[in-house]
């Protein structure tokens, strides 16, 4: 899905969770190579992000998955983009936002 790169701090779902129910989370950590957008780090496959079990409370951390961006990439890693709709085990990781740059539109398919 096109659209805007997101960075530290972009809420995520991932469907289903590690109980069963989506469970919510935030980008943490972006990992060298980095690309930046308005002084931002954006995120790429394999950044870090924080997820909170849904079902128990506790939180667990979760590697995006290595399928986003087919256009862009950054050292062999796919850009992260708002909407995007990532395979990352144990489910799909759904990006929700807010974007790092909303003046930059990557138009490549997942």
């Amino acid at each position: 899905m096109p659209g805007s790169p997101v960075t530290i701090g972009c809420q995520v779902i991932i469907t289903p969770g590690a109980s069963g129910p989506p469970d919510m989370g935030t980008i943490l950590g972006i990992f060298p190579p980095v690309i930046t957008a308005g002084g931002m780090p954006l995120a790429t496959s394999g950044s870090l992000c924080l997820m909170i079990n849904s079902v128990w409370g506790f939180p667990y951390p979760l590697v995006i998955g290595p399928i986003a961006s087919t256009g862009v990439t950054i050292g062999g890693r796919s850009l992260v983009r708002m909407g995007d709709n990532i395979p990352t085990p144990p489910g799909i990781l759904t990006v929700l936002g807010p974007p790092a740059a909303p003046f930059i539109n990557d138009q490549w398919p997942p």
